[in-house]
């Protein structure tokens, strides 16, 4: 965060500030008006009680954040409300999980597209929620109350906890609101976040992957880019207007605010702004911790990674019913793949690291200064060095085993819900109720589980990863299975995945079925794929117990030395790290310099898409009807001022990981684009955002009607939307 590159000052040692941009910062929304001189003087039309308003609709009623059931607060991606029927825009790759999950060899809506030609053709997405701000508070001051210098952090964290939850009680009494209190600035600040959570989301229209992951792997995180990357879904409520569980009853969501569309096009310096959910980002990082997040966790992330997605890419390649299982897994995982890798790149060429020591030598000066100041602030930095340094095998150990074996084959983790049966069988008294109840609840999760899973793709993961995992870790804190393939196996990987799956009831669903109508504790007991994930579970438990012997230290350092950057600059408007929240940045359209001589444009256009084609690589196929269209200029409204199509174009907004879907608005609250994505040369912008490198790419507003018009056909979706020409 180079915002924060301190100049020591006589006397003071105050901070002085370089003149950074405005476009760094995700700001919190109740807090805009801080900005609104600096938002105005770059081109904002509206107001900030236009952008969030408790009590009249306003921007944040249209914007959507993306979550699971059981963690609806964990906002994945964002979206934007574009219809008064809860029509709302995303990127194609946030819809890319319910596309898959409805997509058969016979019906490949990945390969082909889905578009719903009329409401009854929508498809119900279990387990998907959409939330929507209803107010946010600062509610520090009834936290903080509770709090003392003289606390543990475990009874600082209970104490925060118990107040916590105290707080968002209230705020859900006699409402069908869900509330959340965050932290913020490393637990210095709080805020109440309360959403009004949608249990109904229905898929209604995506383009085939060739379009919405034109590029693939190749281009993600790069610019130029060419990508249709985007989906549209749904929001359904019960007849009264509030959130429901699906049902054929419900109704269209009848929003208090939805996004008009502009279809005027952006031009270089033109203002923009994106509101959305960005995930995490660690601007307040330290020197110690960027070292850690270098060298062991991306190295061995990308690493890890690199064998199981060429192992998913062989069996994938040779199976259309096994690629459509893997598609969503392997999109997520080679997402993080190629972020972990040029995110080092980036860390490496811009010296992130002096910079980081920088702060930190400044902020010593003005911790030391002062006795009281130094009782207080002086040790902070020390206490974060040691708890990294103690914790610096326990990390490599947590991140080989989470990655290879815990994200690596599937069927052991699924395997361990046989322990809760296991559990019931052995009991004293045998209840067969209890025995029935349980069996049915391995059933109901076995049926996704099984449905995108393959026995032998998983025995490859398992021999591959396994391989790996034995080779880069030490034997005394390998899980003690490991011991035994050495033993009798001779470190045989593959000779042992296979006969632990050929054993195993848990290996497919035939098995597990058969098994499951006569269970017996004797076979679950000795089950060898049971036996792998308890192996794995209890050398993972023996890890954290390292790992949490520093947590404390560590907890507390971090703490006191942002506590300490926030009072020192206790006059200047700073932004707390993106943790899921709903924030917004701006900043303006805009191309930038790569490197030495060169410059990229701030646009690209169709003719990119032609250029780029190759029959003879899948990231780069182009769907006839699409060069059909651009053949004959068929392009309907959608051009720009030449008659071209644009396709993608670059804003400076600070964005992040659950910003994907997010909406690019002008300056007079309109939509014009859809964010998804970053550049390459700045991917070090989660701990350190570069304000000449930094770049935002997001799919153009009209390529996307182009797209839902001329090349779906989907009319029924134009028609509702508010277009602004």
């Amino acid at each position: 965060m180079r915002k924060l590159l301190l100049a020591v000052v006589t006397i003071s040692f105050m901070f002085s500030f370089n003149s950074a941009k405005a476009d760094e910062g995700m700001w919190l929304l109740s807090l805009l008006k801080k900005n609104a001189a600096e938002m105005k003087k770059m081109g904002l039309e509206i107001t900030a009680d236009d952008i969030y308003n408790v009590n009249n609709a306003s921007l944040k009623d249209a914007i959507v954040g993306l979550g699971r059931a059981g963690r609806p607060f964990s906002h994945f991606c964002s979206g934007e409300i574009i219809s008064d029927q809860g029509l709302f825009l995303t990127n194609h790759h946030c819809g890319f999980g319910s596309i898959q999950s409805h997509s058969t060899p016979e019906h490949d809506y990945l390969f082909d597209g889905f578009w719903a030609y009329n409401k009854k053709e929508e498809l119900t997405n279990e387990g998907l929620t959409a939330s929507i701000l209803v107010r946010m508070e600062d509610v520090s001051k009834q936290v903080n109350a509770k709090l003392n210098d003289d606390m543990s952090e475990m009874d600082r964290y209970k104490a925060i906890r118990e107040v916590a939850r105290q707080i968002e009680k209230k705020a859900e009494e006699g409402t069908h609101y869900k509330a959340n209190v965050k932290s913020m600035f490393n637990g210095n600040q709080f805020f109440l976040f309360v959403y009004v959570i949608y249990k109904d989301v229905r898929l209604v229209g995506a383009p085939p992957s060739s379009m919405g992951k034109f590029g693939g792997d190749t281009d993600n995180w790069m610019w130029p880019r060419h990508t249709a990357d985007f989906s549209m879904f749904r929001i359904y409520t019960g007849p009264d207007g509030k959130p429901a569980e699906y049902s054929e009853k419900n109704i269209p969501l009848k929003p208090k605010h939805h996004l008009p569309i502009s279809i005027k096009g952006v031009e270089e310096g033109d203002f923009a702004m994106v509101m959305g959910f960005p995930g995490t980002t660690d601007r307040y990082l330290t020197s110690y911790g960027l070292d850690e997040t270098m060298k062991i966790r991306n190295h061995n992330v990308h690493k890890i990674r690199t064998v199981k997605l060429n192992i998913l890419h062989e069996d994938m390649a040779k199976d259309a019913a096994i690629r459509i299982k893997y598609a969503s897994k392997y999109a997520s995982s080679a997402n993080y793949w190629k972020y972990s890798n040029e995110q080092n790149k980036a860390l490496t060429k811009l010296n992130t690291k002096k910079f980081k020591q920088e702060i930190e030598e400044d902020y010593n000066k003005w911790a030391n200064k002062k006795a009281k100041r130094k009782a207080k602030y002086g040790e902070a930095l020390n206490m974060i060095e040691k708890s990294y340094k103690t914790r610096k095998d326990a990390m490599y150990s947590v991140i080989f085993l989470g990655e290879a074996l815990n994200r690596g084959a599937e069927a052991p983790g699924f395997a361990a819900n046989g322990d809760a049966l296991l559990k019931v069988l052995k009991a004293e008294k045998s209840n067969k109720d209890v025995i029935n109840k349980t069996v049915e609840k391995i059933k109901a999760k076995a049926e996704p589980f099984y449905k995108d899973y393959n026995e032998a793709t998983d025995i490859k993961l398992m021999a591959g990863l396994f391989k790996l995992y034995s080779e880069n870790t030490n034997k005394e804190e390998q899980p003690s299975i490991f011991a035994i393939i050495a033993n009798d196996y001779n470190n045989d990987f593959k000779k042992f995945a296979e006969e632990t799956y050929a054993k195993s009831v848990f290996s497919n669903k035939e098995k597990l079925f058969k098994f499951l109508a006569n269970p017996n504790a004797e076979v679950l007991a000795n089950d060898p794929l049971l036996n792998v994930s308890n192996s794995i579970t209890d050398a993972a438990q023996k890890i954290y117990v390292q790992l949490g012997a520093s947590r404390t230290e560590m907890n507390k350092g971090k703490r006191l030395f942002v506590d300490g950057l926030l009072q020192i600059n206790k006059k200047k408007n700073l932004a707390p790290d993106a943790n899921s929240t709903i924030r917004l940045t701006y900043g303006k359209v805009g191309g930038y310099v790569p490197r030495d001589g060169a410059y990229y444009n701030h646009y690209t256009t169709l003719k990119g898409v032609m250029e780029k084609e190759d029959a003879n690589n899948p990231e780069f196929i182009v769907p006839a009807k699409l060069k059909d269209l651009y053949g004959s200029k068929d392009y309907g409204q959608y051009t720009d001022k030449d008659g071209k199509i644009r396709t993608c174009f670059l804003t400076n907004n600070d964005i992040t990981g659950g910003n994907s879907g997010s909406p690019v608005i002008n300056s007079r609250g309109e939509l014009i684009g859809t964010a998804f994505d970053g550049n390459s040369e700045a991917m070090s912008g989660d701990i350190d955002f570069e304000e000449n490198l930094q770049r935002c790419i997001n799919v153009d507003a009209r390529y996307v009607l182009f797209i839902i018009e001329k090349y779906a056909g989907a009319t029924n979706l134009i028609k509702e939307m508010t277009i602004v020409k």
